[in-house]
């Protein structure tokens, strides 16, 4: 406990970095210190305690998380606050090596306790531990929850049938995007096994959510002002296989666009797998009328021998029917996917093998990595680590190869009508909006700017395309009509 002469903390400013699944943890977080009374606030020198949830995925987010960690301590050390909290994904992978690199910390809060984010920021001691840190056990989350969450814990050996079905509620959240949209976590950790993914040792086993819980929590979303639902998970494909749900995905999407609220007019579906994505799924995208014509699929690569490497459990092949099947079912279907580049291993004529097919498929939307060996995970340990210089030359290609694609794109689109969501002011000009179609992701896609007066962030509107700018496409509201009266003149 804080000592009797101490202050008690009373506001607290929050870091969230990495993905849309990390920053709805740090809004469950958010929403638990609030409902307990403290204040927040986006002025770190006026805050008493500071928390920031990591992500460790890989080595540039570890730096750049351990960068807003040393900041943090050194504004305490300053006497700017008074507590440094830190949670996530960095938290859950490297535990004591971050404290022996931080051991300013106050507190370190697993991904699997996210709930004890109160008795961290108010200095509170863990009654289940010794070391007072809010960790869990590691790769026993189905017991931990199901302890938790009052139920009796497994007799059965586990497997993928016989485990509880225990998720995280992310209900009561104190949401960090535009009130008008919002990301729905369907599920979280993964069963794929990728050879080059941390994503299994630092989330565990994939949990779906069952659908009454991802109902409430979406009607919950909407009465707080979504119109746009981006649904998240490690693998939304897969959504349903732990839990016993037959229907799958595609119920899943049914449901929702049967019974979500009115006000909810779009839903998005991200982070799918390929190797998962059925004939049923893409029907149901296609009939579903709130189900928008999007799909973010990362394929990670083309050739084969190098998918085999990666543990894709998907051939080129199938990811090319795969690929005509949702152009040919889904028309004006939007394909946003991400590759790797530079894995190990990988041939001169391997990437240029993927380079070309990025020219010839052309996707709406594309995103590259440069390849990070991660530590514990089996491509991490294979041998013909590729050169940094070489990988950052990759995804230059790669990233050129799409540029042109996605400006020819941009530029096609002039004259045609579109729907867009606007999301705010243009750099505080009231006469540009920056908005987005249906096929543009939050955050990770291009914008369409929208010239016009008097629009308000949340509405739903047709405009006319009449440009591009680079990715970004400019647009205008449709001319309104006027009926012409026919003026009869006195004949002399």
């Amino acid at each position: 406990m804080a000592g009797r002469g101490e202050k008690k903390i009373r506001t607290v400013a929050f870091v969230s970095l990495g993905c849309p699944k990390n920053l709805v943890d740090s809004e469950r977080m958010l929403g638990l210190l609030a409902e307990d009374g403290l204040a927040i606030t986006a002025d770190h020198a006026a805050a008493d305690a500071i928390v920031i949830n990591t992500c460790g995925f890989l080595e540039a987010s570890k730096e750049e998380s351990l960068g807003e960690i040393r900041r943090a301590v050194e504004m305490k050390e300053k006497g700017k606050c008074r507590r440094v909290v830190v949670a996530g994904c960095l938290v859950q992978r490297h535990k004591t090596k971050l404290l022996s690199e931080v051991p300013q910390i106050d507190r370190l809060v697993g991904v699997f306790d996210r709930e004890h984010i109160v008795e961290a920021v108010r200095g509170q001691e863990n009654p289940r531990q010794e070391h007072g840190h809010f960790l869990g056990k590691y790769h026993d989350l189905s017991k931990e929850l199901a302890v938790g969450a009052g139920h009796a814990p497994p007799s059965v050996r586990e497997t993928k049938t016989t485990r509880l079905p225990v998720f995280e509620n992310d209900r009561a959240r104190f949401r960090l995007t535009p009130r008008h949209y919002a990301y729905l976590r369907i599920s979280e950790g993964c069963n794929q096994g990728c050879s080059f993914c941390t994503i299994p040792s630092i989330r565990g086993l994939m949990r779906s959510k069952p659908i009454e819980q991802i109902m409430l929590e979406a009607k919950e979303l909407a009465a707080d002002g979504a119109v746009e639902l981006n649904l998240i998970g490690q693998d939304t494909t897969s959504y349903g296989t732990d839990i016993g749900y037959a229907a799958g995905l595609s119920g899943l999407l049914k449901t929702l666009d049967r019974k979500l609220d009115a006000d909810v007019r779009w839903v998005r579906l991200m982070y799918a797998y390929p190797s998962c994505f059925t004939d049923e799924m893409i029907k149901t995208i296609a009939d579903s009328s709130r189900i928008v014509k999007y799909i973010d699929m990362p394929l990670q690569h083309i050739n084969d021998e190098m998918l085999t490497k990666m543990k894709r459990r998907v051939t080129r092949r199938e990811i090319e029917v795969l690929l005509e099947k949702l152009r040919k079912w889904v028309p004006r279907i939007a394909i946003r996917t991400t590759f790797i580049a530079g894995a190990p291993g990988e041939t001169q004529e391997q990437h240029d093998e993927l380079v070309k097919f990025v020219r010839d498929f052309g996707f709406d939307m594309m995103g590259v990595f440069a390849y990070s060996q991660e530590p514990g995970t089996p491509m991490g340990k294979m041998e013909g680590q590729i050169p940094n210089e070489v990988k950052q030359e990759r995804v230059r290609e790669l990233m050129l190869a799409q540029q042109q694609v996605a400006f020819a794109k941009a530029r096609s689109m002039k004259g045609k009508k579109i729907e867009v969501l606007v999301d705010r002011p243009a750099d505080r000009d009231e006469d540009k909006w920056v908005s987005r179609a249906t096929f543009q992701a939050p955050e990770i896609d291009s914008v369409t700017v929208v010239n016009a007066e008097r629009l308000y962030p949340g509405q739903i509107l047709e405009v006319s395309v009449s440009g591009a700018e680079g990715y970004d496409l400019v647009a205008e509201l449709p001319k309104r009509t006027s009926r012409a009266l026919n003026v009869v003149r006195n004949q002399a």
